[in-house]
Parts: structure tokens; C-alpha cells; sequence
């Protein structure tokens, strides 16, 4: 693996690496099971809970073959024990005119390990990653009234719209999703 990102600080055992592919099956399984917590848990992911494992696999299975390709990069938090804890994904943009921007993808911490800083940590990773790929804008969005809107409120990003409806929860309800803009 590829260690792009800051060393493990001492006080938390805590270690961001980057992933270049998603061959060793003990990565594999911590990713699968970290979005399966992250759905069972609530987020608004793309998925409705439980989680079914053929989707589970078959996602992981695109990601891999866009980290094949240069088409992404993934960041993964792995406690002191080496167990996969988060992640997030940095996409970025293809087009001849936007070289310099690039999307911010599922960001996930497992929801027992919650609230100790992880989500900043992988933020501040792929920032450096956006950085040393040439990416100056990005953007993400996430579910509106999601614990993750004012995460990103606190941590520097703006709110660029809404789009109404646009997600179908497993609740049956459309629900809004926030857009937001982060200029590095």
C-alpha cells in the first residue's frame, strides 16, 4: 500500500493510507463491513438497510476497477490494531476544462469509532491528495439534515444549493441533498 497521506499520530494509532487497488481480501472484507455498518447505521449512501452483500461486493468491485484505471483515489483510517475504521474517495473531474476540480466521495467511519477525529483526519488527507493531483475545487453533496451537513458547514466547505427530491430513502420519502463547494 501507498502511505500519500500524514503518519499515524502517536496519541491515536490511527493511520491514513492511500489504496492504490483492492486486492488483499482482508482490505476487502474491512471495506465491505465498513459500509455495511455505515448503512445499517443510517447513512445516506446510495443504499437502503440491510445492506445486500451482492451490492456491497459489486460496489467495492467498481471501485476497484476505478482505482485500476487512475479514475479514483480511495483513503482508508485503519485503527492501531490495523482494522479499517473509514474511508473516502477523492474522483476527479476528466474533462479537458476541469482539471481543476475533482469530487469527494463517500466519506465513512465506522459508527463505533465515531466522533475521535477520523472524518477530519481523511479530509485533511485528501486534501493533500487533491493538492499534489493539481485539484483546487471540490465538491460533494450529502443528504439534507444529515449529520453530515454540518460537518462540512464546520469544516470549511460552503453551501452551493439544493436539489430537492433527489434521494429516494428507505423511508419511501424523496428527500433534499445539499451541494457543496470547498476551494483549496
Amino acid at each position: 500500500m501507498d502511505t500519500h497521506a500524514p503518519s499515524p499520530r502517536p496519541s491515536d494509532g490511527l493511520t491514513i493510507l492511500s489504496v492504490p487497488r483492492l486486492d488483499e481480501p482482508a482490505l476487502r472484507a474491512g471495506l465491505e463491513a465498513l459500509l455495511k455498518d455505515a448503512v445499517a447505521s443510517g447513512a445516506s449512501v446510495g443504499f437502503h438497510a440491510p445492506l445486500d452483500p451482492v451490492l456491497n461486493g459489486a460496489f467495492w468491485d467498481e471501485i476497484a476497477a476505478d482505482l485500476a484505471k487512475g479514475r479514483l483515489t480511495l483513503l482508508i483510517a485503519r485503527d492501531e490494531a490495523g482494522a479499517v475504521v473509514g474511508c473516502v474517495q477523492l474522483a476527479p473531474s476528466p474533462k479537458q476544462n476541469a482539471r481543476h476540480r475533482a469530487e469527494v466521495r463517500k466519506l465513512l467511519v465506522h459508527s463505533a469509532q465515531r466522533r475521535r477525529g477520523i472524518a477530519r483526519r481523511l479530509m485533511e488527507a485528501l486534501y493533500a491528495s487533491a493538492r499534489d493531483q493539481g485539484r483546487v475545487v471540490l465538491q460533494l453533496d450529502t443528504l439534507a439534515g444529515d449529520v453530515g451537513e454540518p460537518f462540512y458547514r464546520a469544516t470549511g466547505w460552503t453551501q452551493v444549493g439544493v436539489l430537492p427530491e433527489h434521494t429516494l430513502e428507505a423511508d419511501g420519502r424523496y428527500h433534499d441533498t445539499v451541494l457543496f463547494h470547498r476551494r483549496l
